[in-house]
């Protein structure tokens, strides 16, 4: 079985954001910037959730609790095949903990001992440089353990930065929720500061100042270095913000060096491209980034969080226009990011030859872009804190009109592509006459931004329990973040969108870039249907 990896897909689908050595990347001038075309789109409003997300949180919540071992704490990547333990998904299970005893799930008590279980695992788990019968090495995990013994799952198996990193911060989101005087909250408040410290993110940087994306013990470090923009954000908040092996505050600089390679307007919106939604969702569960700025966002007149919503407004508006003509596309059926899919095979759909995948990033956007017709529910779901007007009425709808095959006893399942209905061998799922593929699996890494995210559309549970966390207070500073929540006491608040006084005048290479792009696009696209006419 393809299983959820993300090294792989970033190394396999990810290739121009993937991280070329620090010296190969000597710094450009910025064009001067000013937002022409598309306006910032303002912060959502609030609308109100319907009765449907209270039986998607608590539904999602329940594949944490009921899938994890309790032995050792370990969460499966995926269920019901539960092949291998997932650290990312571990990172998730520590975060869903707390918002169980919030509703009322579980008991503090119940979810104190779950905790516990799971940090004592990873601070004792045996560890070192030998190819099996070790967790990790040097602070950091394998991305996939065995479910049993917690040891590398196999050969193939990479010790992972940011898998890593997701592991912390459900750790360190951990340390900082469970404030109590009781000695075990008081433990797991010590044990989350041990694995943390312990992790040597200088270690991984063989091209510094970059964070290489991991290591194998039989080829040693991984040659492709995180480089922005995608998920890892939270590798170097982390890594800048260790009080033992911290990187030095350049890595952020390089890191956002090659963003204005993905900045452009794309399906009407402006904005930091990164075509799969995970790599827009996945550091903002746990950061809330929605009045903070870093030097790049300053100057562009943003911040994360607006550039999420931009993200995920651009993939409904592609979804609208569906330029490939998949089956069921519409306003409010959308949602491209990595999950599972029905075969790695080429099938001839309408006239031309089609490339489908297993499991694989999908996404649309100005550079990282393949979409094989599959949808994933978690892709728009997740993204509930960033355009709630438009995911709301999205859940609802696939809820309504595929929830007798998609949504089971932990909500939504993985994904679904209506366009698939080749009576071929498929890797994972099942055929549905007249409906096309559906995946078997829930996959951890996926049904964790849903959950959390609901969350902090809620209340902001998530975000306000990390605000209390020094570690990542500090990673955001030396990254170079200020203003909002991270505006020491009795200072005044900076305005959020003031731009930089070099952004005066008009970019001009940006938008012409883009420009051309979309008219390409137009182009092909008008090819495409005037052939498929023909």
């Amino acid at each position: 079985m393809q299983a959820r990896h993300l090294l792989t897909a970033a190394v396999m689908t990810l290739a121009v954001v993937a991280c070329k050595p620090a010296e190969q990347e000597p710094p450009k001038p910025r064009p001067p910037v000013i937002l022409v075309e598309a306006d910032v789109p303002p912060r959502p409003m609030k609308p109100e959730l319907p009765p449907l997300f209270d039986d998607i949180e608590r539904r999602t919540f329940q594949f944490f609790w009921d899938t994890t071992n309790e032995i050792n704490g370990l969460t499966p990547d995926r269920y019901p095949s539960r092949p291998f333990a997932s650290i990312a998904s571990v990172g998730y299970a520590l975060t869903a903990y707390p918002i169980g005893i919030e509703n009322g799930w579980v008991s503090r008590t119940q979810a104190v001992d779950r905790t516990l279980t799971t940090l004592k695992f990873f601070r004792d788990v045996a560890m070192g440089p030998q190819r099996t019968g070790k967790a990790g090495y040097k602070g950091f995990y394998y991305h996939f353990l065995d479910m049993q013994d917690g040891h590398r799952y196999d050969s193939w198996v990479e010790l992972s930065s940011v898998d890593t990193a997701l592991l912390m911060m459900g750790v360190l989101f951990a340390q900082s929720y469970y404030d109590g005087d009781d000695a075990r909250e008081k433990e797991i408040r010590q044990i989350a500061d041990t694995l943390y410290k312990r992790v040597d993110w200088p270690w991984l940087q063989e091209r510094s100042p970059l964070i290489s994306m991991g290591w194998f013990p039989e080829s040693g470090i991984i040659e492709h270095d995180w480089m922005g923009y995608n998920e890892a954000m939270i590798v170097y908040i982390l890594a800048l913000g260790s009080p033992t092996h911290p990187v030095s505050p350049d890595a952020w600089t390089v890191w956002t060096r090659t963003y204005d390679n993905d900045w452009g307007v794309y399906q009407g919106q402006e904005y930091l491209s990164f075509g799969p939604l995970f790599g827009h969702q996945y550091s903002h569960v746990w950061i809330d980034f929605r009045d903070i700025q870093d030097a790049y966002m300053r100057e562009r007149g943003s911040t994360y969080f607006l550039n999420s919503r931009s993200a995920a407004l651009a993939q409904r508006e592609y979804a609208i226009n569906n330029p490939m003509n998949w089956k069921d596309y519409g306003q409010n059926v959308w949602g491209l990011t990595a999950s599972d899919g029905p075969q790695n095979t080429t099938q001839e759909y309408r006239g031309e030859q089609r490339q489908f995948r297993h499991y694989s990033s999908r996404g649309a956007g100005l550079r990282e872009n393949f979409d094989d017709g599959t949808i994933a529910p978690t892709a728009a779901i997740s993204s509930i804190v960033f355009a709630p007007e438009e995911v709301i009425p999205a859940t609802q709808e696939m809820h309504k009109r595929f929830g007798d095959y998609i949504y089971s006893s932990y909500g939504f399942l993985d994904s679904f592509n209506p366009s698939f209905e080749y009576d071929i061998p498929i890797k994972t799922g099942r055929l549905i006459p007249g409906r096309g593929w559906v995946a078997s699996d829930y996959i951890g890494i996926d049904q964790g931004p849903i959950l959390t995210m609901i969350a902090n559309y809620r209340n902001d549970f998530v975000w306000d329990v990390m605000k209390k966390n020094p570690h990542i207070r500090k990673g955001l500073e030396r990254a170079g973040f200020t203003g909002g929540w991270l505006t020491p006491e009795g200072e005044a608040v900076p305005m959020l969108l003031e731009k930089d006084e070099k952004a005066a005048a008009a970019r001009a290479v940006g938008l012409a870039e883009s420009r051309a792009a979309a008219a390409q696009d137009q182009k092909n696209n008008s090819n495409r249907n005037s052939n498929q006419g023909k």
